[in-house]
């Protein structure tokens, strides 16, 4: 007996030391993934207040002497146009996002729900828009747009984000809507709740932890989209932050300080945005992704 009970904790000694081996190794590998991703964002900041000539001598190295004067010449300078482009992507990013919640939640509800002739091949044309890549539009919408006179205006992007957003909002409403039971919708229209008032009072509170995932998609989506933005916007005044940041990149030089300055002024309103929000983005992600 006192060898089995020897023999017995020896194993549970040993089990307990490979767990603790396997944490330790886990953790230091979540650890160097953690610093992979933070040290990009420290390297900007602390090379933003270098001078140019600093950074180009040594572009790893500390600020010996720091200074804000990329921000102050970034900020004073109104060729820069930063302040017009945060507020030229705030507008189309908020626009867009609010069109495609709402028109996404109401067309994939309807797909869900209601039958009619062509219901899977209106879904399926819809999907369609997943699978076709963005760059091979590029020329078309430009000759579309330029001809009807929709390019260089302040909703010029605000169409084909829409028409690209669509696609995924819709496949994620759909599926989720199929999950909430439909029983609930019939006791509403036996108490007398018209189609509206069950759509936007009882199934739309439903669906916010997937429209709370669609809304998250689409704003750093519509935040960070450059190629149309490029193709399609030709005014300073009207550039987006995308754009604005290609300011300080020359033909046959860059000023890298400048660059990461600007950068971060600009992320300044969508790290905003993520700190206000963290709670309800990871809830509508995990949401999202369990039932989705």
């Amino acid at each position: 007996m006192a060898g089995k009970k020897r023999n017995s904790s020896g194993r549970d000694t040993e089990s307990v030391i490979k767990r603790n081996i396997l944490s330790i190794f886990m953790n230091s590998v979540l650890i160097i993934f953690s610093f992979s991703c933070i040290f990009p964002l420290v390297w900007m900041l602390y090379s933003s207040l270098k001078e140019k000539r600093v950074f180009n001598a040594d572009i790893m190295g500390l600020p010996k002497n720091p200074s804000f004067r990329n921000y102050i010449n970034i900020l004073s300078n109104k060729d820069y146009h930063i302040f017009e482009s945060v507020i030229n992507s705030l507008r189309t990013t908020l626009i867009s996002v609010f069109l495609i919640v709402l028109f996404g939640f109401i067309i994939g509800y309807i797909l869900a729900r209601i039958k009619f002739p062509g219901n899977r091949l209106l879904y399926m044309v819809f999907l369609m828009g997943m699978l076709i890549p963005i760059h091979s539009l590029l020329v078309p919408i430009y000759v579309v747009f330029t001809r009807s006179g929709l390019s260089n205006q302040w909703f010029t992007l605000i169409l084909p984000y829409m028409a690209f957003g669509f696609p995924i909002a819709i496949f994620l409403v759909e599926g989720y809507v199929k999950g909430i039971p439909l029983a609930l919708e019939e006791a509403a229209a036996i108490d007398g709740s018209s189609f509206s008032r069950t759509l936007f009072l009882i199934i739309l509170p439903m669906c916010k932890p997937i429209l709370t995932t669609v809304a998250i998609i689409q704003t750093f989506a519509c935040w960070n989209e450059f190629s149309f933005a490029l193709v399609l916007i030709k005014d300073p005044r009207l550039q987006t932050v995308p754009l604005a940041v290609t300011q300080f990149t020359g033909q046959f030089s860059s000023d890298y300080t400048k660059i990461m300055a600007a950068m971060l002024i600009t992320m300044a309103p969508i790290v905003v945005f993520y700190f206000i929000f963290s709670k309800q983005i990871i809830q509508g992600m995990v949401a999202g992704a369990v039932k989705g």
